[in-house]
């Protein structure tokens, strides 16, 4: 059995501020998805009275979008109504307090720990935006104070504030004026979206020196950029393409949150996959503390034993499609010269089967394969890289690690005729494979068939399988240190 170790996600500590009730909240819950966004579920002791009730909340990450923010008891006991209900992430600075003592004069503290007093004319601050989540650094201007009558840019040394003055906050807040049918003691939750929060996939596949049956390792990589820290987190990743709906309407985001705020299993293993709505979701049971401005690495699938194989695949077609984007099928058909200019390359690519029966079975998230392969003293060493999709179990996994040292190819057109008259044309290509190896290897040569759906073979040196309306391969075995040569002519109708 595979073993499944999900990552922690980027989660973020709410701490409670209530005015009236200084109990912590219960640990969150948080669903991340690979889209740079995550739900946030947390559990908030409240004290309600009869009449408005005035409550301040500091739990909140500084890329909330407060359109989603949604306060309700969870036991349906009793009706919340938010009379009003205010966000605020501007938390003090030094920048951010200059501009509100404006007018105002203080001391400065200078490098060799002597004072000067100085009264700041202007502070130079201009403040954030924050709009649908999305968060605009400050600006500054130089700061201007005057010392005993005379205006320097630029401040004088470190200032000393004597208070914070206005309605300054510390933390990211949310204030609301609540009323309910019910008053006394619950335990209401609060949900929302923010940003600043991220997953991904990573796969290492290791090869033995020689062979290709593979180890896995699987790694899910959070990183927590949201402004706060979660501690003991609940964490559950969503793996999939979830239609992020923006500025002004979260209805359809609302309701796939809304499914996973109500899915709640017991006795779960410590990490588990399962299928959600159109998605998949993997689950960390035991709870982990994400810490502000943290990356933090769970494995979550290892697998031995995996039987691979490596292709060497030619496609010989050197065709820059942007430069033919505007072209008609007319314009391509009739162009003597189109597909023929040469790639030598040969593309070394990796397959292996994500399947039980191979020692994997579970959707893999989308994310980075990197390979590796055993040397002779026992060293990996790194041989490529590739980015897989969301992939289904049973399915294929082919991926692009890099190009062929000891590999050549090389594709000639021998033959065109074209009758625009009868509507017909004849083309015929030598392909040339050289194999440099000690080893017998295996070609899989590509040939696309662009000029025309309509074509049929009339000629060929070896077999061909047609694997798409206008793709052929043919499958080629040289000899170590030998040649081939491919031939063939199709020929075209329309």
């Amino acid at each position: 059995m595979n073993r499944l170790t999900w990552p922690l996600a980027i989660v973020l500590f709410a701490t409670l501020a209530f005015a009236q009730d200084k109990t912590p909240a219960s640990a969150p819950s948080l669903t991340i998805y690979n889209q740079n966004f995550g739900l946030v579920r947390e559990r908030l002791p409240l004290d309600l009275t009869s009449g408005v009730n005035h409550i301040s909340f500091t739990g909140v990450t500084a890329h909330l979008e407060p359109q989603s923010l949604v306060l309700r008891d969870p036991s349906s006991q009793r009706s919340l109504q938010v009379l009003e209900q205010n966000y605020r992430a501007d938390p003090v600075t030094q920048e951010s307090l200059l501009s509100l003592y404006e007018g105002r004069t203080i001391e400065f503290l200078r490098p060799d720990g002597s004072t000067v007093k100085g009264r700041i004319v202007r502070s130079g601050y201009v403040p954030a935006m924050i709009q649908y989540g999305q968060y605009s650094q400050p600006s500054y201007q130089q700061p201007l104070i005057e010392i005993d009558g005379t205006l320097r840019f630029g401040l004088p040394g470190q200032p000393i504030f004597p208070s914070l003055v206005g309605d300054t906050i510390l933390k990211p807040t949310v204030n609301w004026d609540l009323q309910t049918d019910k008053p006394g003691r619950f335990e209401a939750e609060l949900s929302y979206v923010t940003g600043g929060m991220s997953w991904q996939a990573d796969y290492n596949l290791i090869a033995p020196e020689r062979g290709d049956v593979l180890d896995i390792v699987g790694w899910v990589t959070m990183d927590n950029r949201t402004g706060h820290v979660f501690e003991n987190a609940h964490i559950k990743l969503l793996a999939g393409d979830v239609n992020k709906i923006q500025p002004n309407d979260y209805r359809a985001f609302q309701a796939v949150a809304a499914k996973a705020i109500a899915d709640e299993v017991s006795n779960r293993p410590a990490v588990t996959e399962k299928s959600f709505d159109e998605y998949h979701m993997y689950t960390l049971e035991r709870p982990t503390t994400l810490h502000d401005m943290e990356t933090k690495q769970v494995e979550f699938v290892r697998g031995t034993g995996i039987a691979g194989k490596r292709l060497y695949v030619y496609d010989g077609a050197a065709i820059d499609w942007n430069q033919y984007q505007y072209w008609s099928p007319e314009n391509i058909r009739t162009n003597r010269d189109f597909g023929t200019q040469c790639n030598k390359k040969i593309w070394v690519m990796q397959q292996f089967v994500n399947s039980a029966k191979n020692g994997l079975g579970i959707p893999l998230p989308k994310g980075k394969l990197r390979f590796y392969r055993k040397d002779s003293d026992g060293n990996l060493e790194f041989t490529g890289e590739s980015i897989i999709d969301h992939t289904p179990k049973d399915e294929t996994i082919r991926v692009y690690t890099g190009n062929s040292f000891d590999l050549m190819g090389e594709r000639k057109r021998t033959n065109y005729q074209i009758d625009t008259s009868k509507d017909w044309l004849d083309e015929s290509f030598e392909i040339r494979l050289r194999n440099h190896k000690k080893e017998p290897v295996t070609f899989t040569v590509v040939e696309r068939l662009y000029r025309e759906l309509n074509w049929r073979i009339t000629q060929e040196s070896h077999p061909h399988r047609k694997t798409e309306s206008q793709k052929m391969e043919f499958q080629v075995t040289v000899a170590p240190d030998s040649e081939q040569v491919v031939t063939y002519t199709v020929h075209y109708t329309w």
